[in-house]
C-alpha cells in the first residue's frame, strides 16, 4: 500500500496515510477538521548500483548485447595482459 502525503488549509499540518488504491482520499483533518489537499513528494525509494539496467539483467540478450559484452571483455583481457611485468633475463644474487 503507498503512503499519501495530505496537508491542511486551515493548520498546515502534513498528515500521511497509508491507504489503498482504491480507498477514497482523505478531505478532512483529524487535527482542526480543516480540508485537506493531496501533496505530491519525492520517492524515498532510490535504485543504486548496478544491476538496474536493462543490459545487467540476466536471462536472454539480443545477438548484438551478447557481441558487444564479448567485445568489453576482450579489450579488459588485453589490458590485464599488458599490465603484467615482463620476466627479467638475470636471476637474483644467490646469498650463501
Amino acid at each position: 500500500m503507498p503512503i499519501y502525503e495530505y496537508q491542511c488549509a486551515a493548520c498546515g499540518r502534513i498528515v500521511e496515510r497509508w491507504q489503498k488504491f482504491s480507498e477514497e482520499p482523505l478531505t478532512v483533518c483529524p487535527h482542526c477538521g480543516g480540508n485537506l489537499s493531496k501533496i505530491i513528494s519525492s520517492c524515498a525509494f532510490h535504485l543504486k548500483g548496478s544491476g538496474w539496467y536493462v543490459r545487467d539483467y540476466g536471462g536472454s540478450h539480443s545477438a548484438s548485447g551478447q557481441a558487444e559484452k564479448s567485445e568489453e571483455g576482450k579489450e579488459a583481457k588485453g589490458a590485464e595482459e599488458s599490465k603484467k611485468p615482463e620476466p627479467s633475463d638475470s636471476s637474483p644474487p644467490k646469498i650463501k
